[in-house]
């Protein structure tokens, strides 16, 4: 991985600490559904994949 793009890395990672003072990297109030539906993304994704082999 080339040094630029880990920096573009660290930069686009350090955004949201970056946008309020204080050090905090929690969801704000009412964003608690990001989490269901991340959660519910992997659990669809694992779903194909068993699926997939099943067929095979």
């Amino acid at each position: 991985m080339s040094k630029l793009m880990i920096a573009a890395v660290v930069a686009l990672a350090a955004g949201p600490a970056l946008a309020h003072s204080g050090a905090h990297l929690h969801p704000h109030d009412g964003a608690h559904w990001l989490s269901v539906v991340a959660a519910l993304a992997v659990l669809a994704l694992a779903g194909g994949v068993a699926l997939a082999r099943a067929r095979k």
